[in-house]
């Protein structure tokens, strides 16, 4: 062992307090709890997140997330990860449901909004994290909200604009992971 028993002993346990203090600010508020429940009541719900498969899964559990999604796919469990188009209408298959009917909601422009692009989804939204601006060069979503809150707000003007709508992908992130950890 490279960094020897003591020290590995020690790591066993700052991982624990690490993933102890993970879960502790990685909570879901009641707003937002609410905010599932009148999307779940109003559209068919799907979440696809990028990620190794015991860490997304921990995640979805760990926030009791499960009963506001109709599906959940994790890229860890299948031969593609977001942007790839397959895992975006994968879902669609599943759901009995057409790309063009779908709104990605998503936080990545290079994932979920590329992804959205890629699969010919009917619509792309980007919550952009920590004041992130849109570049010139980066993928385009149709709308951008700054708080989640908003997001039913939009939904409502996007079924006026455009019929059809009966689906959302949802990506669940903390801000504190990026996909290259594997979380």
């Amino acid at each position: 062992m490279a960094i020897g028993r003591p020290r590995k002993i020690w790591s066993d346990e700052i991982y624990q307090h690490w993933l102890d203090l993970r879960y502790k600010y990685m909570s879901i508020t009641p707003e937002i709890r609410n905010l599932l429940q009148t999307l779940s009541d109003q559209y068919i719900l799907a979440l696809i997140t990028n990620g190794t498969s015991n860490a997304q899964w921990e995640k979805v559990d760990k926030l009791n997330i499960r009963p506001f999604f109709d599906l959940i796919l994790v890229s860890g469990d299948l031969p593609w990860e977001k942007p790839h188009s397959q895992i975006f209408l994968e879902a669609c298959h599943h759901l009995s449901i057409e790309p063009h009917q779908v709104v990605m909601v998503g936080d990545k422009l290079e994932t979920d909004i590329l992804g959205s692009i890629n699969s010919k989804l009917g619509a792309s939204i980007w919550l952009p994290l920590n004041n992130e601006k849109l570049s010139i060069h980066a993928p385009k979503p149709d709308f951008i909200i700054k708080e989640i809150l908003d997001l039913h707000n939009l939904m409502s003007k996007i079924n006026i604009i455009k019929q059809g709508f009966t689906l959302q992908f949802c990506d669940v992130e903390d801000s504190s992971s990026n996909s290259s950890d594997g979380s």
